[in-house]
């Protein structure tokens, strides 16, 4: 497909990627908080060797783009977040030099063992420099309990959030996109491999692989979902 303005190829690619791995669908979708979506994004669809590795790359190009390598911990928050670190972390340091310890919660703590406790991985410590690794942020509700637990688990910087795909929807206000929403209210950057935005401006009426995967009527839907739940 044709380069589109200023788009970094990186992101350009990942869209194709998430079109050929089945992450990203288009049709009707009822979402966890109860939104009707003409699309849906699960990283969950990520299952292969090759997928995983790839998936780390694009992660591991986005955060060094956004945030570059002045940090200490990649956090993923349980359960998806889990995989997401650790095979950005592989591909961050195969592309940059640059050794990042892993962490992540446990959905419930660990009473016995040697490490016991509500975090796996590395321990975080006074003056970490932590960046936070999701899927997707739509409302920024797992943010309450992950922040919380960050911070409270060492005197740390959180640096940033990186997200997969921007939803580009209002978050729980109503008034601003989630992650808008989750950088004012803790105070850190929040960033997207790609928007949404992105996504129909690259794929509407445009083969790929012979298919249009956004026609008019996808992105009749998608208008419409904006109109009601975009930023307004």
């Amino acid at each position: 497909m044709e380069v589109l303005g200023n788009m970094e190829s990186y992101k350009q690619e990942f869209i194709e990627f998430m079109v050929d791995c089945q992450v990203l669908k288009f049709g009707e979708f009822v979402l966890k908080s109860g939104r009707k979506s003409p699309f849906f994004m699960n990283a969950g669809g990520y299952v292969t060797g090759a997928q995983l590795r790839k998936l780390g790359e694009y992660y591991a190009k986005a955060i060094y783009d956004r945030y570059g390598a002045d940090f200490d911990v990649l956090f993923g928050p349980a359960y998806k977040g889990i995989p997401l670190a650790v095979t950005t972390l592989i591909a961050f340091s195969e592309l940059y030099g640059k050794e990042i310890r892993y962490c992540s919660d446990r959905k419930e703590e660990k009473d016995h063992g040697a490490d016991k406790g509500g975090f796996l991985g590395s321990k975080l410590k006074d003056g970490d420099r932590v960046v936070m690794i999701e899927d997707v942020i739509t409302s920024g509700k797992s943010m309450e309990e992950t922040v919380p637990k960050v911070r409270g688990a060492a005197d740390v910087k959180i640096v940033g959030l990186m997200v997969s795909l921007d939803r580009m929807e209002v978050g729980k206000g109503g008034k601003k996109c989630a992650l808008d929403e989750v950088k004012e209210l803790y105070g850190f950057e929040t960033n997207a491999i790609v928007t949404m935005k992105e996504v129909v401006e690259y794929l509407h009426n445009k083969p790929y692989k012979g298919n249009i995967i956004i026609n008019d009527e996808i992105k009749a839907a998608i208008d419409a979902y904006y109109a009601q739940y975009g930023v307004k």
